[in-house]
């Protein structure tokens, strides 16, 4: 975007007062982050008002003498940054380029009115208010949800065997990192053996889960199937009722028929827990099926199974992968059911982890959870290639 354009951008939208509105929120955001960061040392109201200064002189600067934002962005940046590594090193460094990049996006998104570009021209104030508000608090329910998550990554890779950050770590000393809760969990037999259990059972169980799960939702897909509702309600069952509710259950059916503490006990209870995702992905894939694409390969000779494998299966595969992809995860991370329905032999990751937690607190849970947490993405980003693949070949979604 030209500066021209900016400049008529800011005429149509109304150019904030200086005084009475972008130094006071410019300043607010610059005492937020300086309360936080004076909070590290104890020196929480001196931070607040150094932050206050800050802000105000960021506001001023970048909206008086600094009309190019990307310019003024990276110079506040750059500025905060070098005053960050003066006060705390490295740590200091990202911490103030972080507070640089956020400060400086602020003023400029108050001080050209950027405020009001979601909204109509004839918004009220009030109006105006709701909308940002109403992001704002998506912004921090999504940052709530996924800050514990991220917080596990760095820990992992902590030299200590602490399950917080050292000083070290927070000054982004090279020694406050290592690698050796990894070499623990790729050398330790338990851990291996866990693995190794773990990868033996899911994917057995997803393919259990995947072949059920789809036959029942290309059944429970067809009108003429009586009490269709009903049916689709206890198949789903699993993933409503409370865990530890099937989990018994399944312990006292397993230990009647000879199954608890088996292999094939933990792979028949977590095909169960994953039979509800295969069917409701399925099920959703089918909404958009052309029937007539069967009724006419059934009119052209082909059989039911030839019909299944060549016309309906290509079409509905993105949401079977999905839904494999969704039992291999629930089988993967499970927990309270292998507890009940498993033996020490069939102990898995999940199982190993929750040991650790209870009796060792060995931080090798750290780095197990950063892997699972990298595997976890990587087959969620393909769900989503997948559904959106699936969109395309139903023509639900340009190509």
């Amino acid at each position: 975007m030209t500066d021209a354009t900016a400049d008529e951008l800011i005429v149509d939208k109304g150019e904030p007062s200086l005084m009475g509105f972008t130094l006071p929120m410019s300043a607010a955001a610059g005492g937020l982050f300086g309360f936080l960061a004076g909070n590290t040392t104890g020196e929480g109201l001196i931070g607040f008002v150094i932050g206050l200064i800050y802000g105000v002189a960021a506001g001023f600067v970048l909206t008086r003498f600094v009309p190019n934002r990307t310019a003024g962005r990276w110079g506040l940046i750059v500025l905060t940054a070098v005053l960050g590594f003066v006060l705390a090193r490295w740590g200091g460094l990202v911490a103030g380029a972080i507070v640089g990049a956020v400060v400086s996006w602020w003023v400029y998104w108050i001080g050209r009115g950027d405020y009001r570009s979601g909204v109509p021209i004839y918004a009220t104030p009030g109006q105006t208010l709701w909308h940002n508000t109403y992001l704002f608090l998506c912004g921090f329910i999504f940052f709530f949800l996924i800050a514990p998550i991220i917080t596990i990554i760095p820990l992992s890779f902590n030299a200590e065997n602490f399950f917080t950050f050292t000083q070290e770590m927070l000054a982004l000393d090279p020694d406050g990192y290592s690698l050796k809760h990894y070499r623990d969990f790729f050398t330790n037999s338990d851990w291996q053996s866990a693995m190794w259990n773990s990868l033996k059972i899911a994917p057995v169980a997803t393919i259990l889960a995947v072949g059920f799960g789809t036959l029942a939702a290309i059944g429970l897909s067809q009108p003429h199937v009586p009490f269709r509702r009903a049916i689709m309600a206890v198949l789903i069952s699993p993933m409503i009722v409370p865990l530890i509710i099937s989990a018994a259950g399944m312990y006292f059916f397993y230990s009647r028929a000879g199954l608890q503490g088996t292999y094939l006990g933990v792979v028949l209870a977590h095909a169960a827990l994953g039979i509800p995702f295969v069917i409701i992905t399925v099920t959703a894939t089918l909404v958009g099926f052309d029937r007539s694409l069967t009724r006419a390969a059934a009119n052209l000779g082909a059989d039911p199974v030839t019909t299944f494998l060549r016309i309906q299966m290509p079409l509905i595969l993105p949401g079977v992968i999905s839904g494999g992809l969704f039992a291999f995860i629930t089988s993967f991370d499970e927990v309270v059911v292998v507890l009940f329905v498993g033996s020490a032999q069939q102990k898995t990751l999940p199982w190993q982890m929750f040991i650790g937690l209870r009796e060792q607190i060995s931080p090798t849970i750290l780095a197990v959870a950063t892997i699972l947490v990298v595997i976890s993405i990587a087959l969620l980003t393909t769900v989503e290639l997948l559904r959106r693949r699936s969109e395309r070949l139903r023509g639900l979604s340009p190509s």
